[in-house]
C-alpha cells in the first residue's frame, strides 16, 4: 500500500503549524503510513483553489479548510 500523501496549505502562521500537528497526531491515532508537507507558496495554494488558510489535502485533494481536529483529520483519512 502507498503512503498517504497529507498537505498543509498555509503560510506558517500558528494555525497552519497546528493543522499539521494535528494531521501527525491523527495519522498517529490511526498507526498510518502517511508524508506530511507544508506548503506556504501563495501561488501554489492559489491554484488548488484555497483563498483562506490553513486548508488540508489528502493525496493532492483538498478536503478542509480551516483549523480541524485530529478526530476530523481521522474521519477524512478512513474514508
Amino acid at each position: 500500500m502507498n503512503a498517504i500523501k497529507i498537505e498543509i496549505l498555509g503560510t506558517g502562521c500558528k494555525k497552519c503549524q497546528q493543522l499539521e500537528a494535528n494531521a501527525k497526531e491523527a495519522v498517529a491515532n490511526l498507526n498510518l503510513t502517511a508524508e506530511v508537507f507544508h506548503i506556504t507558496d501563495p501561488v501554489e495554494i492559489a491554484m488548488r483553489g484555497v483563498m483562506t488558510t490553513p486548508a488540508i489535502a489528502i493525496n493532492h485533494k483538498v478536503v478542509g479548510k480551516g483549523l480541524i481536529s485530529p478526530e476530523q483529520i481521522q474521519t477524512l483519512l478512513q474514508r
